[in-house]
């Protein structure tokens, strides 16, 4: 076999090994939006721009006043460049947590703020992700949405160093968003409650599987809590919705029985059925 022969196979050989092996996270066309999506592709990391941002705004939300303030407040004092907290937001499904931050990020995009969402399967590349943004001018909320874990997944321990703990930590520039049906993140058992102690005086003590559970999402530094809507508040959102799909007064007020049987089919009053609802009932009506 010739010299030549053998440097043409090396090479492709070589090829082939370099489109398999990952590669360092390359840098995105910021300029392109201001959202992102970190995504596998072949084994390397892709910052993939997001075409079509949701156009979803403060005011859109309804009924989540108290929630709305504590999140904006930290969202605004990390785009001002002062301290600001990490926020986990958990509670009812359907109730406005993952809108409510996709919000913020319209409401101060012009002022630097951009989002980067994550997969759960890919927080274990987290650390790369921060190397990236840290010379980067903008301030950037790493999105993790219904995010829970089971035992033993890669991910958890990723979080939980970057958050607090880590010789790596996050930047100044990057904060880390998180919604979640679980407020501790990982599932409870019963069992579990066995291994708590009492003193003799009353005090309680969380054994060790209840305290390795509490402690991803006490690094957070800022809880923020969502509740099931009453009546009250699910027909103030419908009415909300409907408003902003053109619909007068005189058609949502005779959408109150309809938008009722619509929440009990689906079992729930949350701010998302009343929200398709209102597209259904909009799109059977000429506005």
């Amino acid at each position: 076999m010739s010299v030549d022969t053998l440097i043409t196979r090396a090479e492709a050989l070589l090829a082939r090994l370099e489109a398999i092996l990952p590669h360092p996270l390359a840098e995105p066309d910021w300029a392109a939006s201001v959202a992102f999506r970190y995504r596998k592709r072949a084994g390397s990391g892709v910052l993939e721009p997001v075409r079509q941002v949701a156009a979803i705004r403060l005011a859109d939300l309804q009924e989540v006043d108290p929630q709305k303030e504590r999140l904006l407040r930290n969202t605004a004092q990390f785009v001002a460049g002062r301290p600001a907290n990490n926020v986990l937001l958990t509670g009812a499904r359907g109730t406005g947590k993952s809108s409510l931050i996709k919000a913020c990020l319209n409401e101060f995009s012009p002022q630097g703020l951009r989002l980067i969402e994550v997969d759960k399967a890919d927080l274990v590349d987290l650390p790369d992700l921060v190397d990236r943004v840290a010379a980067r001018p903008e301030r950037f909320i790493v999105f993790c949405d219904d995010l829970s874990f089971d035992e033993g997944e890669a991910g958890y321990k990723a979080l939980k160093s970057m958050l607090d703990g880590s010789v790596s930590a996050a930047g100044d520039n990057v904060l880390i968003y998180a919604t979640s049906n679980r407020r501790h993140l990982l599932p409870e058992y019963m069992k579990e409650n066995l291994s708590y102690t009492h003193t003799e005086d009353g005090e309680v003590h969380p054994g060790e599987v209840v305290e390795e559970k509490i402690s991803l999402s006490e690094r957070f530094g800022l809880w923020i809590s969502f509740y099931p809507f009453t009546q009250a508040e699910y027909l103030a959102i419908v009415a909300q919705w409907l408003r902003h799909f053109g619909l007068d007064e005189a058609a949502i007020a005779g959408a109150r029985q309809e938008s009722l049987v619509w929440a009990l089919e689906r079992g729930s009053r949350s701010g998302r059925v009343a929200y398709q609802f209102a597209r259904d009932f909009a799109g059977r009506h000429d506005v």
